[in-house]
C-alpha cells in the first residue's frame, strides 16, 4: 500500500494507520481506497480476528481533505461510504484508536468502529453545520443511537466539540489512555478480543449490528439462523476440549 495509508497485521489484530499528519489525517480518495482494501483483507483472512484505526502524528482524523474536494476528488467509495467504511464497516470488529482530534468525517469514522479507545486530551465533533454543510456520513444517523438524543441533537446543531472524559461519560468512549497511549490501550483491546474464536467474535458482532431492528416476534429464529454455524463449528468443539483438558485453545476460524 502507499505510505498514505500503512498497514500492519500480526498475532491476529489489523492495525490501520492514516499517514498524512501535515493535513492531520485529512481523507482523500486514495486514503478512502487504501482503508477500504485493508479492510477487505482484514476480513478475508482467517488468521486475522480484529482491526484497529488510527491515525499518525498525534491527530485522529480531521474529516475529509477540503483541497482535494475543491480539485473535484470525493473520497466516497461506491457502497461502502466516506473514508472506504462508514457506510459499509468491515464483518469483523474495528477499534477506533483516538488521539488528538476526530472531527467532522472523522468522527464519523469514529462512530463507524465498533469499540473506541481515546487519549485523554481527544476531542470529537460534527462541526459541519459551522460551514454550512451536514454530518452525511453518518454522524446524524449513528450518533443519535449511542448517546440520548437531545444531547446528539446539541453536537449536530451546535457543532461544538467534546473532550474525551465526557465522550466516556455518555457512552461513546470504551476506554480512556494517557495522551500518546492510546494506540497501546486498542492494542490491549484488540488481543483480549483475538484470543477469542474468530467465527463467534465476527458472528457475535453481526447479532449485535444486526437486531435492532428484527421484528420481536422474528428475533430468535432470526438468531438462530446466523448462530447456529458457531455451535457446529470446529472452534465450538475445540473450545469445549479445551477447557475439559486446562490447555489454550487453538483456533481455526471455522
Amino acid at each position: 500500500m502507499a505510505d498514505e495509508v500503512l498497514y500492519e497485521a500480526a498475532d491476529g489484530v489489523a492495525v490501520i494507520t492514516i499517514n498524512r499528519p501535515r493535513a492531520r489525517n485529512a481523507v482523500n480518495r486514495a486514503v478512502a481506497e487504501q482503508i477500504a482494501a485493508a479492510l477487505d483483507d482484514l476480513d478475508s483472512r482467517r488468521d486475522l480476528t480484529v482491526g484497529i484505526i488510527t491515525g499518525a502524528g498525534g491527530t485522529f482524523c480531521a474529516g475529509m481533505d477540503l483541497k482535494a474536494f475543491l480539485a473535484g476528488e470525493v473520497p466516497i467509495i461506491e457502497g461502502r461510504g466516506f473514508g472506504g467504511f462508514a457506510q459499509r464497516p468491515p464483518k469483523k470488529p474495528l477499534i477506533a484508536a483516538v488521539e488528538g482530534y476526530a472531527l467532522a468525517g472523522g468522527f464519523e469514522a469514529v462512530l463507524a468502529c465498533d469499540l473506541v479507545v481515546a487519549a485523554e486530551d481527544a476531542r470529537f465533533g460534527i462541526p459541519e453545520v459551522k460551514r454550512g454543510l451536514v454530518a452525511a456520513a453518518g454522524g446524524l444517523l449513528r450518533l443519535q443511537h449511542r448517546i440520548p438524543r437531545n444531547i446528539a441533537m446539541e453536537f449536530a446543531l451546535t457543532g461544538d466539540f467534546v473532550e474525551a472524559p465526557r465522550a466516556a461519560q455518555l457512552g461513546l468512549v470504551n476506554r480512556i489512555t494517557p495522551s500518546g497511549q492510546a494506540l497501546e490501550g486498542a492494542r490491549e483491546l484488540a488481543a483480549r478480543i483475538a484470543e477469542n474464536a474468530p467465527m463467534a467474535v465476527a458472528v457475535s458482532k453481526r447479532v449485535i449490528v444486526e437486531s435492532d431492528d428484527w421484528p420481536g416476534e422474528e428475533r430468535w429464529q432470526r438468531q438462530d439462523d446466523i448462530v447456529s454455524q458457531v455451535f457446529t463449528s470446529h472452534d465450538a468443539a475445540e473450545g469445549a476440549a479445551a477447557f475439559a483438558e486446562k490447555r489454550k485453545p487453538v483456533w481455526k476460524g471455522e
